[in-house]
C-alpha cells in the first residue's frame, strides 16, 4: 500500500504536469520508489495505440519512471477539451470503477504514487443522464489529499481562495500550494505569497521558477 498525494490547480495550463515531474523525478533521485497515474488525459498524439506525446511520456521520461507512459493513464484522447466532451466524441463513457482499479494497481507497484488531475478541481469527466461528475468527485473516491498547484503572478490570489474554498466545502484535505512561475525577487510574486498563506491558512509548500530543473523534497506530503 503507498502514500499518495493528488496533484489539481487553479486552473488549466497552469503547469501541473511539470511540477509533477519536478515532485516525482526529486523523490526518485533522493531514494524514493515514487510512481505517477493520471487518470484522464487529452491532447495527446498517439501511433499504434501507443501514446508519443503526452504529459504522461513527460513525466515517465522526465523523473526517469521505469514503466510505459500508457501504462500511467486509464483514458486519453487526441482531442485537446475537457474529459467529459473528449469522451463524448468518441463514444465513450469514462468509468469510475476503471479508473479506481486503475488506481489501486498503480499503488500496489509503487511506494509512493503521485496522481496528476486534469485541468481544475472542477473539471467535469461525467455530464450525462443527470449526473454532474466532477474532479472533486474523484478526488473523493479515491481518498487522497491535494495539492493546488497555481500561477504565482497577478490574479492568482483570487484563483486560489476560490479553489481552496471549493475544496474545504467539498471535504476535500489540502497539504499546500505550489506557485509556479514564481520570480522571487519581483515584489509582486512576494507579496502573492505572504497573502495567499494569510488568507487561506494554507502553506505554501514550494514555488517553481520559469525553468526550474529541481524542487524541494515534499516526501512528508505523500500519506496513506
Amino acid at each position: 500500500m503507498s502514500k499518495n498525494i493528488f496533484i489539481t490547480a487553479t486552473g488549466t495550463d497552469i503547469g501541473k504536469t511539470y511540477v509533477s515531474a519536478l515532485i516525482v523525478k526529486k523523490m526518485r533521485e533522493s531514494g524514493f520508489d515514487c510512481g505517477y497515474f493520471k487518470p484522464v488525459l487529452s491532447g495527446v498524439e498517439e501511433k499504434n495505440g501507443k501514446l508519443t506525446a503526452s504529459d504522461c511520456n513527460y513525466v515517465v521520461s522526465t523523473a526517469n519512471i521505469p514503466t510505459s507512459a500508457d501504462e500511467c493513464v486509464s483514458y486519453w484522447w487526441k482531442e485537446a477539451v475537457s474529459p467529459h466532451l473528449a469522451a463524448k466524441r468518441q463514444n465513450q463513457e469514462i468509468n469510475i470503477a476503471k479508473i479506481k482499479k486503475d488506481f489501486e494497481n498503480a499503488k500496489n507497484k509503487y511506494d509512493y504514487l503521485l496522481v496528476e488531475g486534469a485541468g481544475g478541481i472542477t473539471c467535469p469527466l461525467r455530464l450525462e443522464n443527470g449526473e454532474k461528475y466532477l474532479l472533486k468527485d474523484l478526488i473523493k473516491e479515491l481518498d487522497t489529499s491535494i495539492i493546488i498547484v497555481a500561477d504565482g503572478g497577478l490574479g492568482t490570489i483570487n484563483s486560489i481562495l476560490l479553489t481552496v474554498a471549493y475544496a474545504h466545502n467539498n471535504g476535500i484535505n489540502i497539504k499546500g500550494i505550489i506557485l509556479n512561475n514564481y520570480e522571487p525577487s519581483n515584489f509582486m510574486y512576494q507579496d502573492n505569497l505572504k497573502q495567499v498563506e494569510y488568507l487561506t491558512g494554507v502553506k505554501v509548500v514550494a514555488t517553481v521558477e520559469k525553468g526550474q530543473k529541481d524542487i524541494k523534497l515534499l516526501e512528508n506530503l505523500f500519506e496513506v
